[in-house]
């Protein structure tokens, strides 16, 4: 049997954390048993569907590198892999219920359902449709029409005994027929229904194993009790455990932004990424540019491979120990059952960690190409960089070392990308360093140092910076600081020597210039 597994996104909004999640396990466990991963949209329901929004989708699991074998783009022999295409085959299943008597035609109103219910909340008892409206011959259904009626398809579900099956994750799993619903599988408009289509997709694309969230798992009996009436094999089922917010057992949400960012390592990953995003001049808002939905990852400059293995780790491990895995040694050694059954709870310190191990571990000529595409957004290099450009990139990256824990960074130091001679002063480091008694004499004499020193690097710069401070009896502090605002424009940053000579004498001393004219009192 070869294994095919499938994600299933509705494109009402982006990628979410814990939707990626149950993909990667989907994308694992096809890989590591040579099978098929597809992708298929359902998309039933037309006005809370909006397209544009499926090609972030698209391009988020790209971006990861989950590719599909069989979908969107892609195509297949089993296409189309839209759900909003595949209306025939629905209706040609919902007649095949009818005929068998596994599902009806019911008129009631919804106000008539609402009665029932409040009947059975007064008389406190559980709601269980009467099927009174029901109509199980063609003369039952004229009669309702008459009455101007209109029909819905309902499952005709048992009243008695258990629906069985044994889940890959959960284990033996038990619900009675009886606390089942009639559902409705068809609307009066002849649409059908989320649960019809998965069921009729899944047989129709040959599915061997449906892998997804725990909160799936209340409509497996429905999709069941589908599946069997239309006389389908049953795929395998596992229901993975739900990525948790942080520091809880409730499910992570998109919509709960701002009591995350209550929760200290959240709002700290969450403002970095706002900082980045400010810097490129993004549209900021709760639904696009939040932790919880992939996008953000990409768009500050996360590493794939970071997000992946740190999802990987989310519901699933291999020991005690191994926490750092290849994409091959992810697929070698996945397996659904060393899946955990409670849920994960997602920690965005723990997420960074990852982020910076793998920055870390790329090479220079890697960490180049990461930060380049940030730059050529914020229109700080040309689109391709000069010769010039790149080697000044390749001059502040290595220099940044450990600072660029994200590709988006680099726009921490737009200085030394800006050809302007006046900087961007951090008003409060320049009236600190700067603007105080004595720092304006000692700023020229150090300037008329700069102007004479060979070589400009960093070693030649440390050694005049020592001999100045020597020779005017002062601590280096009083000086070394005022020299990093002045140049640079802010009050940290990575070795200010190696700032300089990356600058160059030219541009070193037009800045110092331009704070010396700051510095001139008002006329």
């Amino acid at each position: 049997m070869t294994v095919r597994t499938r994600f299933a996104p509705s494109p009402t909004g982006y990628l979410h954390i814990g939707g990626v999640r149950t993909a990667l396990f989907n994308w694992l466990f096809a890989r590591r048993h040579g099978g098929q991963f597809l992708l298929r949209i359902d998309d039933t329901d037309a006005e809370r569907n909006i397209q544009e929004t499926l090609q972030p989708i698209l391009d988020g699991f790209r971006w990861l590198g989950l590719d599909w074998d069989e979908g969107p783009e892609v195509d297949g022999p089993y296409a189309p892999y839209y759900q909003s295409q595949r209306g025939d085959r629905y209706r040609a299943a919902i007649d095949r219920l009818l005929a068998s008597g596994a599902a009806y035609r019911d008129y009631a109103t919804t106000d008539e359902i609402q009665a029932e219910r409040e009947t059975a909340q007064r008389e406190k008892r559980r709601f269980l449709y009467s099927r009174r409206w029901m109509a199980e011959t063609e003369a039952q259904a004229a009669a309702f029409e008459a009455e101007g009626r209109r029909a819905f398809v309902r499952l005709k579900m048992p009243r008695e005994g258990v629906c069985a099956f044994h889940d890959l994750v959960r284990g033996d799993v038990e619900f009675e027929w009886a606390l089942e619903q009639d559902h409705v599988v068809q609307r009066a408009d002849g649409t059908c229904l989320y649960h019809l289509a998965s069921a009729v997709d899944d047989h129709d694309f040959e599915i061997t194993h449906v892998i997804r969230a725990i909160e799936h798992l209340s409509n497996t009996p429905r999709q069941m009790f589908i599946a069997t009436a239309l006389g389908y094999a049953l795929p395998a089922f596992a229901h993975l455990p739900y990525v948790a917010e942080p520091g809880s057992a409730e499910k992570l949400s998109k919509r709960k932004l701002n009591k995350y960012l209550k929760h200290h390592e959240f709002k700290k990953i969450h403002d970095h990424g706002v900082d980045i995003a400010a810097a490129l001049g993004l549209e900021i808002s709760p639904e696009t540019f939040n932790p919880v939905v992939v996008d953000f990852y990409r768009e500050v400059g996360f590493e794939p491979d970071a997000l992946v293995n740190y999802l990987l780790l989310l519901g699933w491990s291999l020991d005690d120990r191994t926490e750092t895995f290849t994409r091959e040694q992810m697929v070698e050694h996945f397996s659904l059952e060393r899946v955990n059954r409670s849920a994960a709870s997602f920690d965005p310190q723990k997420l960074l960690a990852f982020q910076e191990r793998r920055m870390q571990a790329l090479s220079l000529d890697e960490r180049v190409a990461r930060t380049r595409p940030f730059l050529e957004r914020a229109s700080l290099v040309d689109t391709p960089p000069t010769d010039a450009q790149r080697s000044r990139l390749g001059q502040v990256v290595a220099a940044a070392g450990e600072r660029l824990k994200v590709a988006g960074d680099i726009l921490s130091y737009p200085e030394f990308f800006q050809a302007d001679a006046q900087v961007a002063y951090d008003e409060k480091a320049f009236n600190k360093r700067v603007r105080k008694d004595g720092v304006e004499p000692l700023l020229r004499r150090f300037r008329d140092r700069l102007a004479n020193i060979e070589p400009f690097d960093a070693q030649t710069l440390d050694r005049t910076m020592h001999q100045f401070v020597d020779t005017e009896g002062i601590g280096i502090g009083q000086i070394i600081h005022a020299v990093r605002v002045a140049v640079t424009g802010k009050a940290v940053g990575f070795g200010l020597f190696e700032g300089l000579s990356i600058l160059g004498r030219e541009a070193c001393l037009a800045r110092i210039d331009c704070t010396l004219e700051c510095l001139k009192p008002e006329a």
